[in-house]
């Protein structure tokens, strides 16, 4: 019998529209190099469509939605005559103002969230460090359950569902027809952790095992015995993306809020981090043969 979680995911377009996030931050990463080539502060950009400094802040961070006519006014502030680049950049604002594939699911999703959803499927390329549970992308549907439950212990059923039925949609990523790649460190203590029971666990270990195998996706797990390493303060995910434009994006979810960092020096020092633990960890054909161990019965 399908879950929920399956059925929406057989008809989830996902693959197809990411989403309004990665506009926008193309988008706004276009209007703050045409604002320094014009000598325009942000304070007086901001002024121009009746906004504060902060906010236009935010509108050149692609961190949130822009209004057609705010646009048109920096356009026209920045001396942007030519028709063609003008029309571009309209257009552009449209997509940016468009609702997110997660839209279905906005009572489950919080703010803090949504600019990770979009970039997460926008993206080429995703490093991920988990010292915790599996990540996201990775996690069967029941595993998916069981930890959301130890996140959200007083949620009805119908919550869980639905934050189950979101996780398995981002996962669409991995077998779309340009697929996302996917390179994750898993502590090992993620695999000796219990959720959910040995028949969840179980069945969560067979499908890392069957995932380890896709083209697009590396799996390390950093052993015990390593001790202390360079990721003591929780997990992190890096992002990054075809649009030359777009910096790197690092994400730090914490448990109720989350942090994105762009600026060169944080990105540099989290990839500098994620390659000691990639040093550091059982190299992909040693993962694979730890996972193979552990399993109560051989891969398909």
């Amino acid at each position: 019998m399908r879950t929920r979680a399956g059925a929406y995911r057989e008809r989830n377009t996902t693959s197809s529209y990411p989403g309004p996030t990665v506009p926008r931050m193309v988008l706004g990463a276009r209007l703050r190099r045409l604002r320094e080539a014009a000598g325009v502060s942000r304070e007086d950009a901001g002024r121009a469509i009746r906004a504060s400094e902060s906010k236009l802040s935010r509108l050149e961070l692609g961190r949130t939605g822009f209004k057609y006519r705010d646009v048109a006014d920096l356009l026209t502030l920045y001396s942007v005559g030519e028709e063609g680049e003008r029309a571009t950049l309209l257009e552009l604002a449209r997509h940016a103002n468009a609702s997110g594939w997660w839209s279905e699911y906005r009572e489950v999703v919080p703010s803090w969230l949504e600019p990770f959803l979009g970039m997460e499927q926008a993206a080429t390329l995703v490093r991920a460090y988990e010292p915790q549970f599996v990540p996201g992308l990775l996690q069967t549907e029941d595993y998916a359950r069981a930890v959301t439950r130890i996140c959200y212990p007083a949620a009805p059923d119908g919550e869980i569902e639905r934050r189950v039925a979101l996780r398995m949609c981002r996962q669409l990523a991995l077998r779309r027809d340009d697929p996302l790649r996917l390179w994750a460190v898993l502590d090992e203590a993620v695999l000796r952790r219990p959720a959910g029971g040995s028949a969840t666990m179980n069945a969560q270990i067979r499908h890392l095992a069957e995932a380890a195998r896709l083209p697009n996706v590396k799996l390390q797990v950093l052993p015990l015995s390593v001790g202390g390493h360079a990721a003591a303060g929780g997990s992190i995910s890096t992002l990054r993306f075809r649009e030359a434009e777009l910096p790197d994006v690092v994400y730090l979810e914490q448990l109720a809020s989350a942090v994105y960092l762009t600026k060169p020096a944080d990105t540099a020092f989290y990839a500098d981090v994620l390659n000691r633990l990639a040093a550091e960890a059982e190299q992909p054909a040693e993962t694979a043969a730890r996972l193979h161990g552990m399993l109560s019965g051989p891969l398909p």
